[in-house]
C-alpha cells in the first residue's frame, strides 16, 4: 500500500476509463506482448548490462510506451490525450517518490545513529533461527495492521529484519519474502488501509462487511504461510549462530548500543499511529535520527568524515559504509542515503509512462472487457476478475489502477450473477492489492525491492501469503465456499 491516506478518494472521485472503438484487442496486446517480452529477455538471459547500463528496465518500460503510443496514433488518439494520461499518472505518484527519498534518507540516518545497530544487536540475542521466519510474519503482521501500511512496516521492522536475518545467515530472499507476507496480510485486513477502504468502495458495500468477509480467504492463506515458514526454518542451514557472540561483540565495538535508540522507530510508529500524514512521520524519524547520532554516535561520525555535520548530511544524501571487522556486518551496515533510491523512483516514473499511454490509448479498457467476455460462469467470473487484477498490476504497474478498474469494469457482472458485493471486494484485495508487490516494475515491487534491498524475483517465491491469496480465492470460488448471494428484498 502506498503511504499517501487521500489516494483512494482521488481514485474514486476522478479516476476514468478511457474506451477507443478504434482499437481491437490484438492490437491492445502488442505493446503488452513486447514489453513482457524484453523484460523476460533481459531478466533471465542478460548477464550484463552493458548496452543499456543499471538502468535496463527502465528503458524497457519507456520503449513499451513508445511502442504503445505508435499503436495509439495509428487508432486516433493524439499526443495531447497520451502526454496528459501520463501526466495524471505521474502526480499520482509524487507522494510515493518522496516517500521513498525519505525512506533513503531514514536508512542512512538510522544507520549512523545506531538505531539498525541496537535492533540487529538486540535482535540477534532474541530471534533464533530456529523461529526467524515466522516470527518475521508476525511481526510485520502486526505493525502493518497497527499502521494500515505495508510500506511503512517494510521502511521500519522490515530493514531491521533483513539486517538481523542476514546475520544468522538466512538468505535475504527469504526474510523479504517472510516480511513482505507479514506486511501484506496487515495491510489488507487493516481498515486504516488505504485499499482497504478502496476496494468495498469499487464494489458497493461498506468497510467492515468486506473485511470480515475477506477474513474467510486471508485467514486459511495466513495460517498456510506460516506453516511453510515454520517448515522452512527447521530445515535451512544456517551459519549465524555459532558467530553471534562475535558479531554481538563487533556491533558493540563499533557502536554505542542502548534501549534509548529505540526511542526514534518508535516515535515513528505512534505518529502513524495518530495518523499523522507519512511525510511528516518518516522526516521526523530522519530528524530525530541525525540528533540521537550526535548525542550516541560520536565516533562512529568523526570516523566517517572530518566533520559530524558533513557525515549526517552524506548518510542523509549519499552512501555511508561504516567499517568493521566483520564481512557480514560491513553489507549490513551500509546505506544508500536518497541517492540509493534514484534506481527505483526511476523504475516507477518509467512505469507510470506506460501505464498512461496504454490508458490512453484505451488498450487497459479493450483488455479489461476482453477478459469479461471469458466470465459465462460464477468461476468464470471470479477467474476473470482475477486475472484483470493480476494483468493491470503488471501492465498499469499501479496497484490502485488493479483494484479501480477491474471494480468499475466487472460490478454489474457480479449483479447479474446476483453475487452479493462483498464477492468482489474480496477479489478485488486478493488478487489486486497483494499481487503488486510480485512485478518488479509495479510501483509496490519497486519500493519494496529499494527498501528492503532485495531484488523483487529472489523474493518472489518467498512471499507465499502474496502468490497464494489469489489461489486462494479461486478455490474459493470454484468449490462455491463463503460465495454469498444478494439479498433479494
Amino acid at each position: 500500500m502506498q503511504d499517501n491516506k487521500n489516494v483512494s478518494e482521488i481514485k474514486i472521485e476522478n479516476q476514468k476509463i478511457i474506451a477507443n472503438k478504434e482499437l481491437n484487442i490484438l492490437e491492445a496486446l502488442i505493446p503488452v506482448v513486447l514489453l513482457m517480452a524484453m523484460l523476460a529477455y533481459n531478466i533471465f538471459f542478460v548477464e550484463s548490462q552493458e548496452l543499456l547500463g543499471t538502468y535496463t528496465n527502465q528503458f524497457i518500460l519507456l520503449i513499451g510506451g513508445f511502442i504503445a503510443a505508435i499503436v495509439g496514433f495509428f487508432n486516433k488518439v493524439s499526443l495531447k490525450i497520451m502526454l496528459n494520461e501520463v501526466l495524471e499518472n505521474i502526480k499520482s505518484v509524487l507522494v510515493p517518490i518522496l516517500i521513498l527519498f525519505l525512506v533513503g534518507a531514514l536508512a542512512g540516518t538510522w544507520l549512523v545513529s545506531g538505531v539498525i545497530p541496537a535492533m540487529v544487536y538486540y535482535g540477534l540475542q532474541v530471534l533464533s533461527p530456529a523461529i526467524f521466519l515466522p516470527a518475521s510474519v508476525i511481526i510485520a503482521a502486526i505493525i502493518s495492521i497497527a499502521t494500515g501500511s505495508s510500506w511503512t512496516t517494510s521502511a521500519t521492522v522490515g530493514i531491521a529484519l533483513v539486517g538481523i536475518g542476514t546475520a544468522l545467515g538466512i538468505s535475504s530472499g527469504m526474510i523479504a519474502g517472510a516480511v513482505i507476507s507479514g506486511a501484506y496480510f496487515g495491510d489488507k485486513m487493516s481498515p486504516l488501509s488505504d485499499t482497504t477502504n478502496l476496494a468495498p468502495a469499487m464494489a458497493g458495500t461498506d468497510l467492515f462487511t468486506h473485511i470480515r468477509y475477506m477474513a474467510f480467504t486471508t485467514v486459511p492463506t495466513i495460517i498456510i504461510t506460516l506453516i511453510v515458514f515454520s517448515i522452512i526454518s527447521f530445515n535451512i542451514e544456517t551459519t549465524g549462530s555459532a558467530d553471534v557472540s562475535g558479531l554481538l561483540k563487533t556491533i558493540k565495538n563499533t557502536f554505542h548500543i542502548t534501549p534509548y535508540l529505540f526511542i526514534v522507530p518508535l516515535v515513528v510508529i505512534a505518529l502513524i499511529l495518530l495518523k499523522t500524514k507519512p511525510l511528516i512521520a518518516l522526516g521526523a524519524g530522519v530528524i530525530l535520527a541525525a540528533i540521537f547520532a550526535f548525542i550516541f554516535q560520536s565516533d562512529v561520525l568523526s570516523g566517517l568524515s572530518s566533520s559530524k555535520i558533513s557525515a549526517i548530511i552524506n548518510a542523509v544524501f549519499v552512501d555511508t559504509e561504516i567499517i568493521t571487522d566483520n564481512e557480514k556486518l560491513n553489507e549490513l551496515f551500509s546505506a544508500g542515503g536518497m541517492k540509493g533510491m534514484l534506481w527505483t523512483i526511476l523504475l516507477i516514473s518509467c512505469a507510470m509512462v506506460f501505464g498512461g499511454i496504454m490508458d490512453a490509448i484505451g488498450a487497459l479498457a479493450k483488455i479489461t472487457k476482453a477478459l469479461l467476455k471469458m466470465a459465462t460462469s460464477i468461476f468464470g467470473l471470479f477467474f476473470s476478475t482475477a486475472m484483470s487484477c493480476l494483468g493491470l498490476n503488471a501492465i498499469a504497474s499501479d496497484q490502485y489502477l488493479a483494484i479501480v478498474i477491474p471494480g468499475k469494469m466487472f460490478k454489474k457482472a457480479f449483479e447479474d450473477k446476483e453475487l452479493a458485493p462483498e464477492n468482489l471486494s474480496r477479489t478485488l484485495e486478493d488478487s489486486g492489492t497483494v499481487t503488486s508487490v510480485l512485478i518488479p516494475w509495479n510501483t509496490c515491487g519497486a519500493y519494496q525491492s529499494g527498501v528492503l534491498g532485495v531484488g523483487v524475483t529472489e523474493y518472489a517465491v518467498f512471499a507465499v501469503f502474496n502468490w497464494l491469496s489469489p489461489i486462494m480465492t479461486l478455490i474459493f470460488a470454484a468449490f462455491h465456499i463463503k460465495i454469498r448471494q444478494l439479498v433479494k428484498k
